[in-house]
């Protein structure tokens, strides 16, 4: 690496967790914060920019992920001629993340998770990408390539390495594959270091100015500096310690807040008790609910009501769906609609006269206020505005009635059905027997089963308490 002109601190050093397990970095000496531990020129990273794909890749047009995937399959084309051949050799042919586990393993270990349907979706598109953009290539593109390279098969293998080692470089360099950076584990709210540009001495104090100039008017991240001028002095990138590390210790980097269902998706591990999972619920498992509750007519009245209320669910390509946070409490989005559809007809229809009241309200808070308003004799007698804050909670409390709280326990009932016939018991067992390493995929799909289903459970306490308040 040294070749490349990547630095690294000799108070960090590559040890082997246990065989199987990979390697880790550990810290020789104890790190303070603001120490610099490495430092990455850009042109050491592998990039659509430094590969010798580039012309090939703009000629092409193409971009993002797939540009570089290009980039990175026809390096290890090259072999031994490729300047990241050192570096590509460390790498493993692929990571095990669900992208490329086998059709029946998806069917099988991801049932009912956040996953199924995504993992499913993503392998649709990507072969979609290769046909279209990539096959292509093979065939009539001005260099030659290697087929053995460019196939599917190979596309997603880069593909997976891309999703789990790949970082945001600038805007001018996009994303890409940095040596020693991916080296460094990741831990959820533990993170020791961080990447940032490095100012590399330059050859004038006029080239400095110019470049501060760029720098002004680039992007607000720390990583795009004077991303549109390749040869400026931002050219490197630093690895800052921004919390003390132990000797002897681990130095993790972090891959964000992210939950278990984004970790296995894009990495191919997951954490136990992640505080940042999440589990959705589909908008179409809410209408099929209510339709089997009510009537299919009624659900339709009711869904468009509450959309001309401006009020929607988080989106992903063709779903909608609802979050439910780690504490088991739901979006107000969902708490909303389940109102709006357990209403009494009469109070429906004294709802639907007064939209115009609600309908010019664009607040969120003050929206539900006039929707309670509306359709509870009591008014808002219940909501507390403390120092002149309005309490989001006080809001959902407002929404939870005995018909909402059975709605959530009939939805966590149906989400929980998706898994399929075993408990949560008996997925807490079978994770308790098995193995992380010898089997990898069966361990990390129990724990997210898990995470999820646990989540579901205290969605249950969250309505039952809810439920019991009322009845005070």
């Amino acid at each position: 690496m040294r070749s490349h002109g990547i630095e690294c601190s000799d108070a960090l050093e590559l040890a082997e967790e246990a065989p199987g397990r990979g390697v880790f970095v550990a810290a020789l000496c104890g790190l303070k914060e603001g120490d610099l531990v490495a430092t990455i020129p850009k042109s050491a990273c592998l990039t659509t920019r430094t590969s010798g794909a580039r012309p090939l890749i703009e000629g092409a047009a193409l971009g993002g992920c797939l540009a570089l995937a290009v980039a990175l399959m026809y390096e290890r084309s090259l072999g031994p001629g490729s300047p990241w051949y050192g570096y590509l050799r460390l790498l493993p042919d692929r990571e095990c993340v669900p992208l490329v586990w086998s059709a029946s393993e998806v069917e099988e270990l991801l049932a009912g998770t956040e996953l199924d349907k995504t993992v499913k979706e993503d392998k649709a598109c990507l072969y979609d990408d290769w046909k279209e953009s990539i096959e292509p290539l093979i065939h009539t593109g001005p260099l030659k390539l290697d087929p053995h390279y460019f196939g599917l098969e190979q596309y997603f293998s880069a593909k997976t390495l891309i999703s789990s080692r790949s970082f945001e470089i600038d805007s001018y360099h996009g994303s890409g594959m940095v040596p020693l950076a991916d080296l460094f584990n990741h831990k959820t709210g533990a993170e020791n270091v961080h990447f940032t540009n490095a100012a590399l001495p330059s050859d004038s104090d006029d080239e400095s100015a110019d470049n501060i100039s760029d720098a002004s008017s680039s992007s607000r991240s720390s990583m795009e500096v004077n991303s549109n001028s390749p040869g400026g002095k931002d050219e490197a990138l630093e690895m800052i310690v921004v919390r003390e590390v132990d000797a002897g210790a681990e130095v993790f980097n972090t891959y964000g807040l992210v939950g278990n269902a984004a970790l296995l998706h894009r990495y191919g591990f997951t954490e136990l008790d992640n505080p940042f999972d999440i589990i959705n619920i589909d908008l179409a498992l809410v209408t099929k609910w209510s339709s089997y509750k009510f009537s299919n007519r009624r659900t339709r009245s009711r869904l468009s009501t509450w959309r001309k209320l401006n009020y929607s669910g988080c989106t992903s390509q063709d779903s909608e769906y609802f979050e439910i946070s780690y504490n088991g409490e739901p979006q107000l989005e969902l708490l909303v609609l389940l109102y709006i559809i357990t209403l009494v007809e009469s109070t429906f229809e004294k709802l639907k006269m007064m939209m115009d009241t609600l309908e010019s309200t664009y607040d969120c808070f003050s929206s539900v206020v006039e929707l309670i308003k509306i359709t509870r004799s009591n008014g808002c007698k219940d909501l507390k505005i403390i120092n002149g804050q309005k309490e989001p909670e006080d809001l959902k409390k407002l929404l939870l009635t005995e018909s909402v709280c059975c709605a959530l326990l009939a939805l966590a009932d149906s989400r929980e059905s998706l898994y399929g016939s075993n408990s949560l018991e008996d997925d807490l067992k079978k994770l308790s027997n098995c193995c992380c390493i010898s089997e990898r995929k069966l361990y990390h799909s129990l724990v997210l089963r898990v995470s999820e289903r646990k989540i579901l459970r205290r969605l249950r306490a969250y309505a039952t308490r809810s439920s019991k308040k009322r009845k005070l």
